[in-house]
């Protein structure tokens, strides 16, 4: 009986059948955040000025080309239109911010938290090692010490005192 042959390699996972869509889901934050920080230059308040005095200049003076009679309804509706898109994409913009503010105000929390734990561990070692320096033989302790015992035992002369004997001994050999 012949094999069956199978081009699917039984270590990996099988590759997905269905049409998936991917997106990027930070990609309409950006966006508004990109709206809301135009909405607050002058570039976007002059543009907006020159359109205005556009719409109603033609609307008032352009007799073939009045679209919207003087109570101008469309440009209100255009306004209305506007500011109903502009303040949830400006309010979605100042809560991504807060986010942030709020990620970096946890950030350099931990990182004063940490920096405390730093300095009170160096003031502990600090500590320690002045206890120790003071337990600690210094030189000149130690010299005074071995010329108190040099006084004491009989026979034995200072480092000075062997040089200065040999000399003269060295200077005769000479």
């Amino acid at each position: 009986m012949p094999e069956l042959l199978t081009h699917r390699r039984l270590d990996q996972p099988r590759p997905p059948r269905h049409l998936s869509l991917t997106f990027d889901r930070e990609m309409f934050g950006r966006f508004s955040e990109r709206i809301a920080r135009f909405l607050g230059t002058g570039t976007f308040i002059f543009w907006m000025t020159a359109f205005v005095i556009t719409w109603i200049g033609l609307n008032l003076f352009a007799v073939g080309l009045q679209w919207d009679p003087y109570p101008f309804i469309l440009l209100n509706l255009a306004f209305s239109t506007q500011a109903s898109y502009a303040a949830p994409l400006i309010l979605l913009a100042q809560n991504r911010q807060d986010d942030r503010d709020r990620i970096s105000l946890e950030e350099d929390r931990a990182r004063a938290e940490q920096t405390k734990a730093d300095t009170d561990f160096l003031a502990r070692e600090l500590a320690a090692l002045r206890l120790a320096i003071g337990e600690v033989a210094t030189r000149d302790y130690l010299r005074g010490e071995l010329d108190r015992l040099r006084e004491e035992l009989p026979g034995l002369q200072s480092p000075a005192e062997k040089r200065r004997t040999r000399t003269p001994a060295r200077a005769e050999e000479a």
